[in-house]
């Protein structure tokens, strides 16, 4: 069964990193929706939008660039607006959550992992709300991670930005609500892109997350969109401050 959120056709959606794993199922998945769809990541995705487009009969705008230089991700958001029409949803979606030490952490290496899994988030909001406080309203999406709930080791930079942005979204909830700009976060569990498949992914590891959750499946990009798209349309429209 599909839902159709005929609220989104025409809306104009931007979508960090959303040329692959959980990003592309979004992008899809807005496409599908009838949304206006732009998306900026740092490797070419042009032959997911000709994909895109041949099933779809719509083609979104993908900008290359890195969203840790911040006047970068500006501008591509800048460019999403005026060729969509303005901006009425964002997901901050793209993140890192390479493996890591405590021990090993430089100052080089927080500033880069703050950089993707935080930073970016904060500066694509400030950009994004501009437009929605000129258009009477909008719905902010941040990717978040059960990473920090969990207690998880191997990755503590990854997960100190995840409980971040939580905060975030919480903050800019009550920063922006009076401009009718709602901001929610989604926190799903450990996702099966290809990216987790290639690196981390075992059947030792995989069996002992799914002890821990209570639904028994693994979870897949696919399963976001529902979600997402619920928080971008109106069917939401009471709901901001939560993850």
């Amino acid at each position: 069964m599909e839902t159709s959120f005929n609220d989104l056709r025409d809306q104009s959606v931007f979508i960090t990193g959303g040329g692959s794993g959980i990003g592309a199922a979004l992008s899809e998945g807005f496409i599908k929706a009838g949304a206006r769809v732009a998306f900026i990541g740092r490797s070419d995705a042009s032959r997911f939008c000709d994909s895109l487009e041949a099933r779809y009969g719509r083609r979104p705008l993908f900008i290359q660039g890195d969203i840790r230089q911040v006047e970068r991700l500006h501008k591509a958001i800048d460019s999403a607006a005026r060729q969509h029409g303005g901006l009425q949803v964002l997901v901050n979606n793209a993140a890192d959550d390479q493996r890591h030490l405590p021990e090993a952490v430089d100052e080089a290496y927080w500033e880069q992992s703050m950089a993707v899994n935080l930073k970016a988030y904060f500066f694509a909001c400030q950009r994004a709300a501009d437009y929605m406080k000129r258009q009477g309203g909008g719905s902010i999406i941040n990717l978040s991670s059960i990473s920090y709930m969990m207690g998880q080791a191997g990755y503590p930079l990854y997960a100190t930005a995840n409980s971040g942005i939580n905060g975030l979204t919480r903050a800019l909830a009550r920063e922006w609500g009076g401009q009718h700009i709602r901001v929610n976060a989604l926190a799903p569990g450990w996702v099966m892109t290809q990216k987790q498949r290639d690196l981390w992914v075992s059947e030792a590891a995989l069996k002992e997350h799914l002890a821990r959750q209570c639904l028994p499946d693994p979870l897949e990009p696919e399963d976001l969109v529902g979600a997402t798209l619920f928080l971008a349309s109106t069917l939401s429209k009471a709901m901001t401050g939560q993850a």
